[in-house]
Parts: structure tokens; C-alpha cells; sequence
């Protein structure tokens, strides 16, 4: 994937089989946002780069 940065490829991966997993009720997480954190989480902690929330958009005034 030459276009593709490597962070979000695994943070992609991550949050999609998290939603698998919520989906099937492997995880008892009661939203979707609660997936999505719990996988952003497990690609931090392989070392995917991807930014805390609220870093990326923020501009000084």
C-alpha cells in the first residue's frame, strides 16, 4: 500500500474486527463508539501511531 500510512491501515484493522466481535457478542460493549474506542486502544498498544482524540483538529486561537 504505497499510498496508505501504516498507522491508520492498523488502526483500521483493529477497529473492524473489534465491531466483528461486538457484532457477533463476543464483546459485551453496549455502543458502537465504545467499539471503536476499545480497538483504537489495542492499536495503540501495538504501536500504531494514530492521534489521541481531539489532537488533530484543534487550532490555537
Amino acid at each position: 500500500m504505497p499510498g496508505r500510512s501504516k498507522s491508520s491501515a492498523k488502526g483500521s484493522r483493529s477497529v473492524r474486527t473489534e465491531m466483528h466481535h461486538m457484532r457477533s457478542g463476543k464483546h459485551r460493549v453496549k455502543s458502537r463508539k465504545q467499539a471503536i474506542a476499545i480497538g483504537l486502544n489495542k492499536a495503540r498498544r501495538k504501536g500504531a501511531r494514530i492521534p489521541r482524540k481531539g489532537r488533530a483538529g484543534k487550532k490555537s486561537a
